[in-house]
């Protein structure tokens, strides 16, 4: 065993942790983001460069390409889904190709482009530190700190902040004295810019194809960008002698400038998250990387910085998985200590849980894989089918030295020989089992690969290592049971002999 440690040594890798396993599904996504406020056909022009970048693989198969992402329709979002070609008829896996579709992009400028292997839903990165506070000019200038911070943690990718930069906005600042005495209120000056830059419906047309067409009507683009222009917008108001209007600019004072063009709260907090996406290392390798370098920057007062993404998930599920494990082992020990009559016994059983983590770490060492969510749940199956072997050997040991009344030694030594053959059979037989899902040959089968892996190695380190670590802590422990009770019998009979004050006066 040591020799075959020795020779497999060079191939281990560090067993870090992830939420879930990577998964090559024969497919992808690219989120294409222009600058705020740009145009369609701006978006239009630069999806068409990304797909370009992307027929550039050979293992390409089609892609399909969406214009106005979200509830919001925004128009400078573009998602686009790339297929290729299945497991089996290419040498490179998906996190490949996309890192080579990543390094060709960089040499594209105008949008930013994040690649995803796996999408959860809306586009959301692997990992995210939340940053709440209530100035939002401060807020965003110490997330461009953190950004920079964790820009130099190897294998980040897809880096950028959630407020998606900042757009231009008009700003009107109505001048509340003024309007007060003519009556004018802010409904009533939304209403006049509203036919400006969303729209007013103004019925439908019949085109000549006998289509009825909606109708909405909107002030040209170019006189919308003009402060002068939007100034001049009509005011409706009740004078003396009936409704007049005024231009808007004699309430009102419009001015252009630069807003965040995304702002989100978190715990009713105003809050920018630093996002980005993992290549080449395991997320709690990167985010643990990530926070010793932001944990050195100084926090400005009143702000907070919180985990977010796979990490957030990632830390509660595994919270419930180890208190699920906890529980079931202290039921196992309980069950056990009603089947042997004893707190002792089940003790040695117990030993060999341990031993099949070796296995599972050494298992996900060479296959290079994480402990996630799917490698816990073969933990917590290793958990009950482990235990079998121990307990095969320790309950044929107990009735050997009852039955026979031979030395502990020797019905551990018989009870190995006579165990062996139905502990190598079930070993065997639920190695067999689980090699399909260890190998992941299939399309979307490496999601359950870590789970198969985790109880191969364990059953393998499991069943090796009970069948000699077992028989000696049990004999360890028996001999120490009974020298605990000579002791106590020894010391109880002495007391019993001693004669007592009562004794000596009768005896004079």
């Amino acid at each position: 065993l040591a020799f075959a440690l020795v020779r497999v040594a060079p191939t281990w890798k560090k067993v870090g942790f992830g939420f879930f396993p990577i998964d090559d599904r024969s497919e992808f996504f690219i989120k294409v983001e222009t600058p705020p406020g740009s145009s369609l056909a701006l978006t239009k022009q630069k999806v068409l460069e990304v797909e370009a970048a992307t027929r550039k693989i050979p293992e390409l198969k089609y892609t399909y390409t969406t214009l106005g992402a979200g509830a919001s329709g925004a128009v400078d979002v573009a998602n686009m889904y790339v297929r290729v070609l299945p497991k089996s008829e290419r040498h490179r896996s998906v996190e490949e190709l996309a890192g080579v579709l990543r390094q060709e992009l960089t040499t594209h400028a105008g949008f930013s482009a994040s690649v995803f292997t796996t999408d959860w839903g809306g586009g959301r990165k692997q990992l995210a530190l939340n940053i709440g506070g209530d100035d939002a000019g401060a807020l965003a200038a110490f997330a461009e700190q953190v950004k920079a911070e964790v820009a130099q943690v190897p294998s980040v990718v897809d880096l950028g902040l959630s407020t998606k930069g900042q757009k231009p906005e008009v700003n009107v600042e109505l001048n509340r004295g003024l309007a007060g005495s003519l009556g004018v209120t802010v409904g009533q000056v939304a209403q006049s810019i509203r036919p400006a830059f969303a729209g007013i419906d103004a019925g439908d047309w019949t085109d000549p194809s006998n289509e009825v067409r909606d109708v909405r009507i909107r002030l040209a683009p170019e006189y919308r960008k003009r402060v002068i222009d939007l100034a001049q917008l009509p005011l409706t108001i009740a004078g003396p002698s009936g409704p007049t209007t005024i231009p808007l600019g004699q309430v009102a004072t419009i001015s252009q400038s630069l807003g965040p063009a995304v702002i989100n709260h978190l715990n009713r907090n105003l809050n920018v998250a630093v996002e980005w996406n993992v290549a080449g290392r395991s997320t709690g390798e990167v985010m643990a990387d990530a926070l010793v370098r932001v944990n050195k920057l100084q926090t400005p007062p009143g702000m907070t910085i919180t985990v977010g993404g796979d990490q957030e998930q990632q830390n509660e599920s595994f919270s419930s998985i180890f208190f699920a494990l906890g529980v079931a082992v202290l039921l196992m020990y309980l069950v056990l200590v009603m089947q042997f009559g004893s707190f002792l016994d089940p003790l040695a059983i117990m030993a060999s849980l341990p031993l099949s983590l070796i296995g599972v770490f050494l298992g996900l060492s060479l296959a290079g894989y994480t402990i996630n969510i799917m490698s816990l749940m073969g933990v917590i199956l290793l958990m009950g089918l482990v235990a079998k072997n121990a307990i095969l050997l320790i309950d044929f040991a107990k009735w050997a030295q009852a039955d026979k009344n031979i030395p502990i030694r020797e019905a551990l030594i018989e009870a190995g020989g006579i165990r062996l053959r139905p502990i190598i059979m079930t070993t065997v037989a639920l190695i067999a089992g689980m090699t399909p899902i260890a190998l992941g040959t299939g399309e979307g089968s490496q999601f359950r690969s870590p789970l198969g892996v985790a109880i191969i190695g364990g059953v393998i380190t499991s069943t090796l290592l009970t069948l000699l670590v077992i028989p000696t802590f049990y004999e360890i422990m028996f001999d120490m049971r009974a020298k605990v009770l000579r002791r106590v019998t020894r010391k109880s009979t002495k007391q019993s002999l001693e004669p007592t004050p009562a004794l000596l006066e009768e005896h004079r």
